[in-house]
This record gives structure tokens, C-alpha cells and sequence, in this order.
């Protein structure tokens, strides 16, 4: 158990504000649609849907657009997407993971190609990079909900990995298959986590000068921008001045 962070995972910055609420708005949707495609439409008994609509709820996604996304898939509405990860370096070496859900394998592959290579990365081969990364289960709490040591207890309690409070909140880490089990610990002692789903933690981050950090927040960008594209996770970490000048 650590309790503090061992790094800056930079799974960067999907809403910025009004300009970028609808598009995200729209991710949501399409992910709570597939999710409830893929198993059955009660949150309750199904895990990656309950994920989904606790995310969409935590960007005060309006309760309407949830129920209407689910019933799409109850309605068999909606296009079939498929789920494909993208992995490749970008400016400085820097490790990404791209998630993406689409109807059009071919767009989505050279549209992202496209971003990693005018960024001075290239895109490499499925597998060539998330070997630097462990697939983990992470509940993230705001800070508020209780102290670090309370969080702490809760977590070891409720069968959790890892713990790391800092001023951003709590993330608790636990293995993927027992993330629901986890995270229904949890939620019974400190309600509604504002995310429970599973991610990729790098196993080590590489520092970056400034240089180099601001072409990689563009890429960043690039990637979050795009519609097909679901989460972005890469292993580098950038200094508290650069992230100051640039408002994060």
C-alpha cells in the first residue's frame, strides 16, 4: 500500500468546459450505449455499464440523456462500434495508450496515425507499449470525503492494492476482477465514487522538459478531441511549473 503519489498519470483533460461539454457528452453516451449492449441493461448487475453511468454522472451528465443512451441499446438503435486500443510513442518517447469505440476502423486508424506522426511520434503495433503499463481497477473519490488515513482503512478493509491521496482526491487501486467488489465496499462507507472503471497505470514515468511536455498536451488534445476516441493514457510527467502556465 502506498499512500501517497508515486506518479502523475496524465489521462488528460477531456472537458474543457462548455466548448467541449457536448462532445463529451456524446463519449458518454456512446459508452453507456455499448456497455449496455454488451451485457445486460441494469447498472446494478452490470459492472462497465454501472462505470459508465457513474462517469456520466460525474460530469453532471443530465439523467435524461443516461436513460435515453440505455434505451438505444435495449432498442437495438444505435451503429455497432467496435472497441480497438492504439499504442505508440509520442514526442520524446513518451509511451500512449488510445481507446477508442467506432463504426469506421479505417477513419479512426489514420486520423490517430496522422496525430501521433505530426506530433513527432509514430503509432506502433498493439502491444508495443501497455507491456510498460498493469491493467487495474481505480475508484477515485474527492478529497473531501474523508482523510487519507479513513480512505486508507477503507481500502485494505474492502480488499483494495494501492492507495494515493494527494490534493486531486483519492485513488484507490484495485486487480481488475475485484474492482466491483471493491468499489461496492466502498461505496457502502463513503457513497458514489465519481469513478470506478478499469484504467492503465503506467509502471514508471518519464520526466519531460517543457519543450517537450507542451507537444505532447497537444497531442493529448489531438487524441481527446476526436470523436471515436474513449481515454487516452500515457507515462510521462510533467514539472508544477509547466502544469501552473498552462492552467492544469
Amino acid at each position: 500500500m502506498a499512500g501517497h503519489s508515486q506518479f502523475k498519470n496524465i489521462m488528460h483533460r477531456k472537458g474543457r468546459q462548455d466548448a467541449m461539454k457536448s462532445k463529451l457528452f456524446g463519449k458518454l453516451a456512446r459508452e453507456i450505449t455499448v456497455s449496455a449492449k454488451l451485457g445486460t441493461p441494469d447498472p446494478a448487475m452490470n459492472p462497465r455499464l454501472r462505470a459508465a453511468v457513474v462517469a456520466a454522472r460525474a460530469e453532471n451528465m443530465p439523467k435524461d440523456n443516461i436513460e435515453r443512451a440505455i434505451k438505444k441499446a435495449l432498442g437495438g438503435e444505435g451503429d455497432n462500434y467496435d472497441e480497438i486500443r492504439y499504442e505508440g510513442y509520442g514526442p520524446g518517447g513518451v509511451a500512449v495508450i488510445v481507446e477508442a469505440l467506432t463504426d469506421n476502423r479505417n477513419r479512426a486508424a489514420s486520423d490517430i496515425r496522422s496525430y501521433f506522426t505530426k506530433s513527432g511520434g509514430n503509432l506502433g503495433e498493439t502491444g508495443s507499449v501497455s507491456f510498460m503499463f498493469d491493467r487495474v481497477g481505480i475508484i477515485e473519490y474527492d478529497r473531501s470525503v474523508a482523510s487519507d488515513d479513513a480512505v486508507l482503512d477503507a481500502a485494505i478493509e474492502a480488499g483494495a492494492d494501492d492507495v494515493i491521496s494527494g490534493e486531486g482526491g483519492h485513488e484507490v487501486y484495485a486487480a481488475p476482477e475485484s474492482l466491483r467488489e471493491v468499489a461496492k465496499n466502498l461505496e457502502a462507507k463513503f457513497g458514489e465514487p465519481r469513478k470506478a472503471a478499469l484504467t492503465w497505470k503506467p509502471q514508471n514515468t518519464v520526466a519531460v522538459d517543457d519543450e517537450t511536455a507542451e507537444k505532447l498536451l497537444k497531442l493529448m488534445d489531438l487524441l481527446n478531441e476526436h470523436d471515436d476516441v474513449q481515454n487516452v493514457y500515457a507515462n510521462f510527467e510533467i514539472s508544477d511549473a509547466l502544469m501552473a502556465k498552462m492552467g492544469g
